[in-house]
């Protein structure tokens, strides 16, 4: 009877798990028009998360003003159509919801100028010596359309390298064009990829979304006010800062006014604003700011209904997790996660220079996926695989022949779990792959990657980049070329429901019959550059408008222009909108996150996927 009790009460909590709704932005229906370089335009837009599934559209072209209905009956199966259009004209695109048989009144209109370029520029206010970098989306006025906040980079360095760096600078821009603010974080925060992470959402699920970074004496917010000190200077003579107040600042996502500012959680020292290096190198494994600040960041549904924001420090010695929740405009601690608190050794040296989110116990709350780690929604360690550290991994449904998530991660020192395939849930290790053989020593793969690139095999395939393995491998493990693709990023680019090799700025399809790669577009021919050196990612790759493809947003090598390219290739598929997917919008906000990774959805896409459900979402903002 007990037992039945339990097995009860357990299916109850599940149950009203799974009608918990999540808080997401309002989004329009992104319609946009993109000439196809033949003489044609593709014309897309989104199918949302909120969406009756019957849900049927009608496209309109106005031209001369004169109004030609581009499609005979509702287009019940697409969001995209391809229509021949003089392109020495303007067009109107209207596109319109069509649901029991009732066609909306006003729609969604797009303008496509003469002679219209097969991308969105938007011309960059870039501070002299300064580069654009990674880049973020969210809502910043509530009509469904996003902005773009673009990291601007100086000299920067590595933790690990002396030099004085370059104030991380960020601006705000409208798909427009409009410049909309600039934050400076100032002198006393390091430039470089392990120090800066920001994360962008509407973490008060008023339909706008803010920014949250650490700060520290002389940050200058969107509205030009000074946080703290600005006559500080804490850098020392190798530009390492060690001593002084940290904070945490959260900013308004329209006017980059600072909102709410704290003391950052976890500090270098519990009770020293300058601290000896020996008391730091007890703390954190070294006195010189290595370790001690190396910084991920993440956005999470800890309730499974409201966005919390997630601040880390630490990786290969001590891991800290702070959770905060952003109520009546002031940043509150939820809780703290220390892999210092008695009971949770196990867990240091686990984590990655990145991490996932996700709901891997399927109970509607995420955990952080924290490399070989991962922590529960409350706060507590859910399991530690004692792997240690590596530079990438992966989180979605990579075995769709399993139950549940799957991570594949690498292991950076040699060892015999260089390439390893794992339980998301339960962390454990289903299948692995020695990057050495027995006795040698040194450092591993570098790079990892899983996509479903090949139809022959159910799943993912994963490979890695490095020293010690080879080869492409199924989802079971089964290695099934010798050859591989570069090991990068992916991108839902030519429709089909494969994923597409992302690298740099170049986007190619892998040949399964010829174990070779073939070129579909690469933006460098166009002028464009890749960010962080051999990492070579674009500023951001997400489903940003159109249709359920993703967008490949990268600067002009002269760093004058930020470009947004969209497909042009028709699609039979039809999805809803990746950004409503709670999994894949998680990873577009973390995205810029130290080593970027791409982002992966909750549900298997491949080769033989079937068409998922609608998200359990509500949107909030503009109706």
């Amino acid at each position: 009877m007990k037992k039945l009790i339990l097995i009860l009460l357990a299916v109850s909590f599940l149950r009203g798990a799974a009608v918990a709704q999540r808080k997401m932005e309002y989004l329009d229906r992104g319609l946009i028009a993109v000439p196809d370089r033949q003489g044609n335009v593709l014309v897309s837009w989104r199918l949302l998360g909120t969406d009756d599934p019957q849900t049927a559209f009608t496209l309109y072209r106005v031209t001369d003003n004169k109004t030609v209905k581009l499609n005979k009956k509702p287009l019940k199966t697409v969001t995209s159509f391809l229509d021949k259009a003089d392109s020495a004209k303007a067009h109107q695109y209207l596109v319109k919801q069509v649901l029991n048989k009732k066609e909306e009144k006003t729609g969604t209109s797009y303008l496509l100028q003469p002679y219209a370029k097969p991308y969105l520029a938007i011309p960059l206010r870039t501070p002299a010596g300064y580069t654009a970098n990674d880049a973020s989306v969210g809502d910043m006025d509530g009509d469904g359309k996003y902005e773009i906040v673009i990291h601007m980079t100086g000299r920067a360095r590595d933790n690990s390298q002396r030099g004085i760096t370059d104030p991380p600078v960020f601006q705000c821009y409208k798909a427009d064009g409009s410049f909309l603010w600039e934050i400076s974080l100032g002198k006393n925060i390091r430039e470089g990829a392990h120090y800066t992470q920001f994360m962008v959402y509407d973490f008060d699920s008023d339909g706008k979304a803010e920014i949250a970074m650490k700060t520290a004496d002389g940050t200058v917010d969107g509205k030009g006010t000074v946080i703290g000190d600005s006559t500080k200077d804490y850098r020392n003579e190798n530009g390492f800062i060690l001593a002084g107040p940290e904070y945490l600042t959260i900013f308004d996502g329209l006017t980059g006014a600072a909102l709410s500012t704290v003391p950052y959680d976890p500090p270098r020292h519990p009770g020293s604003l300058n601290p000896e290096p020996a008391e730091l190198r007890r703390i954190w494994g070294d006195g010189n700011g290595n370790r001690m600040d190396r910084y991920l960041a993440c956005v999470a549904y800890l309730d499974g209904v409201h966005p919390s924001l997630v601040m880390c420090r630490g990786y290969y010695t001590r891991t800290v997790l702070a959770a905060w929740d952003f109520t009546n405009k002031q940043l509150v601690k939820r809780w703290v996660f220390d892999s210092d608190t008695p009971g949770n050794k196990a867990y240091a040296g686990q984590g990655n220079h990145n991490l996932s989110v996700t709901d891997v116990d399927g109970d509607g709350k995420d955990e952080i996926v924290y490399g070989q780690m991962t922590v529960d929604d409350d706060g507590k360690g859910l399991y530690t695989t004692g792997i240690g550290h590596a530079d990438a991994m992966h989180v979605s449904d990579l075995d769709p022949s399993r139950p549940g998530l799957e991570v594949f991660s690498i292991q950076e020192r040699f060892g015999d779990a260089g390439a390893n395939f794992r339980d998301a849930r339960t962390g454990e290790v289903i299948w692995k792959k020695p990057s050495v053989k027995a006795g040698e020593d040194g450092e591993g793969p570098g790079r990892g990657l899983a996509l479903d690139i090949d139809p022959r095999y159910e799943g993912f395939e994963c490979w890695v980049a490095g020293a010690g393995i080879s080869g492409l491998f199924d989802a079971k493990g089964n290695k099934i070329a010798d050859r591989t693709p570069a090991c990068n990023m992916g991108i839902y680019w030519d429709g089909d429901p494969l994923r597409e090799i992302l690298n740099g700025v170049n986007i190619s399809k892998w040949d399964w019959d010829s174990s070779r790669t073939k070129k579909l577009f690469d933006a460098r021919d166009e002028g464009c550059a890749s960010n962080n050196g051999t990492k070579a990612n674009p500023c951001l790759s997400a489903d940003i408008f159109g249709d359920w493809r993703e967008e490949l947003i990268c600067r002009t090598a002269d760093n004058k222009e930020l470009r947004i390219y969209s497909t042009a290739i028709p699609t039979s598929m039809r999805l809803y909108t990746l950004m409503h997917n709670p999994q894949y919008r998680l990873s577009i906000a973390w995205q810029n996150v130290a080593y970027n990774q791409p982002p992966h959805l909750s549900y298997f896409t491949g080769q033989g996927m079937k068409m998922p459900p609608m998200p359990k979402i509500i949107t909030t903002g503009k109706k």
